[in-house]
């Protein structure tokens, strides 16, 4: 029996949803412009996606700086992008009554620790707390250890881990010798707060069957992490407990999109008929 207090404490309805703000491209990455798309338009593109996203009917937001590839690995990861994440993450929060959650890619948990802080987030995603697997980035190993302590010290219990067991966008062939059970225990034991399983690329759904196997096997909230539709989210809440969507909360479906609110919209109507 999954223990859902976690998301319990955060979210006043079963199932929530976690809708995405995918920041442009911020100072120090190579498609950031300061003509075009400076702090004070990137500031407000946020902010309106954000409140789109709530009136919508969604029940979090997770921000993430998805336009800064290539993306760093984990300590990488500069100055630059955790002071304007905190910044934007901060009017972000203020914009909305929602709770908010921080992903730093790649893997960057201490610095998404960090903005959680400084902008009092909820809850951070973390694409490799345990184990290790390829990434276009390159090899990414666990950050558990390190990071759990650095919550530590920041005394910030309160921000909540949400994990990836083999995510999305890399091999896992390091590791295939472990089943996901075992993936998934690995990181329940260490400390992950609640688990998300994807499919293989943004815009993919896992199965059914991956996602159960999950669902069996743990302790914790299991999310779903991508390519959840109207069409199947009823399929894939039989064995979740909530779901984080970007892609298909944009016109045609793709990230780069501005948000789609009708077809916001018309997925909260089909997980409330659902919950």
């Amino acid at each position: 029996m999954r223990d859902l207090k976690v998301l319990e404490d955060l979210f006043p309805k079963k199932n929530p949803i976690i809708g995405m703000v995918h920041l442009r491209s911020l100072p120090g990455a190579p498609l950031y412009d300061p003509v075009n798309m400076n702090m004070d338009r990137i500031i407000s593109i946020a902010v309106e996606e954000a409140k789109k996203l709530e009136n919508a009917g969604v029940d979090g937001l997770q921000i993430e700086n998805i336009w800064d590839y290539p993306y760093l690995k984990g300590s990488e990861i500069g100055h630059e992008t955790i002071a304007t994440m905190s910044v934007i993450a901060s009017k972000v929060k203020d914009s909305v009554s929602i709770p908010i959650g921080i992903n730093c890619h790649l893997n960057g948990g201490m610095e998404a620790m960090a903005i959680a802080c400084a902008c009092n987030a909820k809850w951070i995603r973390v694409f490799e707390y345990v184990n290790a697997y390829v990434s276009r980035a390159g090899f990414l190993e666990a950050i558990g250890a390190k990071l759990s302590r650095y919550r530590t010290n920041l005394s910030a219990e309160n921000v909540k881990l949400f994990c990836d067991v083999n995510v999305k966008h890399g091999s896992h062939f390091i590791i295939s010798d472990r089943s996901i059970t075992e993936q998934a225990l690995d990181a329940q034991i260490d400390g992950a707060e609640a688990l998300i399983v994807t499919g293989f690329e943004t815009g993919q759904a896992p199965t059914p069957k991956k996602v159960k196997e999950f669902a069996d096997n743990i302790n914790v909230p299991v999310l779903i992490g991508s390519g959840v539709t109207k069409e199947n989210v009823g399929e894939l809440m039989e064995y979740s407990d909530g779901m984080i969507v970007g892609s298909y909360f944009k016109k045609n479906n793709n990230w780069k999109n501005d948000i789609d609110e009708s077809q916001v919209k018309e997925f909260v109507v089909e997980v409330e008929k659902n919950r």
